[in-house]
């Protein structure tokens, strides 16, 4: 019991030290799980802690699992033009075409949601708590990371234009310091996902038309005002680091659109919309028996990744911060 409690304060402690990895993922997991129907309620709603706090357990494991960095991107960009009618969608096709090491140095994010979304069908049928919850805080995060525009971008970090950072100021900054007090997260309901893997291709495919936007409004911004005023001091977790201002972040914020506020909606709807369709593909079995189930978790795994984690170096796969 020991054990298992200062393995809980060590997360706590981690999440509160990490940025919009933890943060967004967290926020959208909770908030997907109140789009859901009576149903599935019963059961994800009161196991909507397991579904946040571990939603980022999947960026955790790019530190101790060499494959698992490929599945949070794509590089469309390097399959040619939009709308990249030459790219296959079906993996199988995808690999007999260009090879499974060349999809794997490219980014596999919308391959791997479906795996990950199958899975979740499979879990569903078995009525496996244990297995339901972990795929469906994992699918969550797979989804998130689809409505990120610069993870379809080679250029995921500014680093080809002299933006280095810009991923990092998108998806941590502008929700960390906005979402709470301003962003809207009354969503509406989940929908059944007749093609959803055509559904996630799409989600692909905006995140990428997005990219040039993210960038452009970021030069134009930087260019427009002072350095002192682009950033501003802040001390965190006892440390004063060096962050984007609030001036320059809200008047990013605004000239997108609000585009990040966006994309996180659409990620929370994303999410439910493919928990409730893998529900109803395994022919919505009753969840309320399994709400007694007690959630089996393995500590010294969960402690592994914690410390490869912690040691901030990553197995494989580009660091997007």
């Amino acid at each position: 019991m020991l054990r298992f409690i200062c393995t809980l304060l060590f997360i706590f402690i981690t999440f509160q030290t990490q940025g919009w990895g933890f943060y967004g993922h967290q926020k959208i997991n909770e908030h997907a799980v109140y789009l859901l129907p009576p149903q599935m309620m019963v059961f994800f709603k009161p196991h909507i802690r397991y579904l946040s706090v571990h939603a980022p357990d999947a960026d955790k494991r790019r530190y101790i699992i060499a494959d698992e960095g490929p599945r949070h991107y794509i590089d469309l960009d390097l399959f040619g033009n939009y709308p990249y009618a030459h790219l296959p969608r079906r993996w199988e096709d995808a690999v007999a075409q260009f090879s499974e090491d060349t999809l794997l140095s490219r980014g596999i994010v919308p391959w791997h949601v479906m795996r990950t979304y199958k899975l979740l069908i499979n879990a569903f049928e078995e009525k496996n708590a244990t297995k339901i919850l972990k795929l469906a805080a994992d699918l969550g995060h797979y989804i998130s990371d689809a409505h990120v525009p610069l993870h379809t971008s080679h250029n995921h970090n500014g680093q080809f234009t002299n933006q280095h950072g810009i991923h990092g100021f998108w998806e941590s900054r502008v929700p960390e310091l906005l979402a709470e007090g301003e962003f809207d997260f009354f969503i509406g309901k989940a929908e059944y996902l007749k093609y959803p893997e055509d559904y996630i291709w799409n989600r692909i495919l905006e995140s990428n038309l997005a990219c040039d936007s993210v960038l452009l409004f970021e030069k134009n911004l930087s260019e427009q005002m002072r350095k002192d005023t682009k950033y501003a001091f802040e001390e965190r977790n006892g440390k004063v680091i060096r962050q984007y201002s609030a001036v320059f972040t809200r008047n990013y914020h605004e000239q997108l659109n609000k585009m990040v506020e966006r994309r996180m909606r659409m990620a929370i709807f994303s999410t439910a919309s493919f928990w409730f369709t893998a529900w109803v593909n395994a022919g919505q079995p009753d969840l309320s028996i399994l709400i007694k189930d007690g959630i089996e978790t393995n500590h010294e795994e969960l402690e592994k990744i914690n410390n490869a984690w912690q040691s901030g170096k990553a197995m494989l796969g580009r660091q997007e911060d």
